[in-house]
């Protein structure tokens, strides 16, 4: 099973989008699934709109232990399913670690070619204990063309680098809009920061549309043909 951690320290930037609909479209042609590892603000169940699910519980070897909620051709674990949705994980670095070990170690995934990680925002103790825990073969960073953006994303560059995990490439989130009516892409003239700062590949760049804004990964689906074959290529030779 590879896994791929996708990743950013800024928030808001569309990790979990990109998560989303990286492994839906790698589930066209995969066994793929996904863990929701954002424990403050998880959001895979609501994007794929199984909010009311719960995953199955076993015994296994004495311990509880998860069955991942199929959805959409692949399975989901997540911190959204054991959370009243209502309340939040008001909780300090050892219970945010063990949380997300429990969710990666105690879910039954079964025979999967692909795991994605949806990672939350920073760069502290989840990036951490995903190292140590999961040990991700390689991650995927993403970032708008904000230069705040850029200049977070260089952060979690260094973080990665330092775990000795190999980044994939970053795909830049937010480039462009498309035209609702007319489906014309529009690009508009903002200050933009640089991406050649990264020194790393670009994968893709995913628009601002109403099929990635309402969640419909079927109509989605193609504005991510891109970085999924770029991604494919980059595993390929790593």
């Amino acid at each position: 099973m590879k896994i791929i951690a996708i990743a950013s320290a800024k928030g808001g930037v569309g990790k979990s989008t990109v998560c989303a609909n990286l492994a839906y479209r790698f589930s066209k042609e995969h066994s793929v699934g996904i863990l929701d590892a954002d424990i403050y603000g998880p959001n895979q169940h609501i994007y794929f709109n199984v909010v009311n699910q719960k995953p199955e519980v076993i015994e296994v070897d004495g311990k509880k232990a998860f069955i991942p909620v199929p959805v959409s051709g692949l399975v989901l674990n997540s911190m959204g399913f054991i959370l009243d949705s209502d309340k939040a994980a008001m909780w300090r670095g050892p219970m945010l670690s063990g949380a997300i070990k429990q969710l990666m170690t105690s879910t039954q995934w079964g025979n999967l070619e692909f795991l994605f990680i949806d990672m939350p925002p920073g760069t502290g103790d989840a990036y951490l204990t995903v190292a140590a825990e999961i040990k991700p073969d390689g991650a995927v960073l993403v970032s708008s063309s904000s230069p705040l953006a850029i200049n977070d994303t260089i952060k979690s560059k260094a973080v990665f680098n330092r775990l000795n995990i190999p980044i994939y490439g970053y795909i830049d989130n937010l480039s462009y809009s498309i035209c609702s009516k007319c489906r014309e892409e529009l690009y508009e003239e903002l200050p933009l920061g640089e991406f050649d700062t990264l020194e790393l590949p670009k994968l893709g760049s995913i628009p601002r549309c109403r099929e990635i804004a309402t969640f419909d990964l079927d109509a989605s689906s193609p504005f991510f043909d891109n970085a999924y074959n770029n991604l494919q290529n980059a595993l390929l030779n790593t």
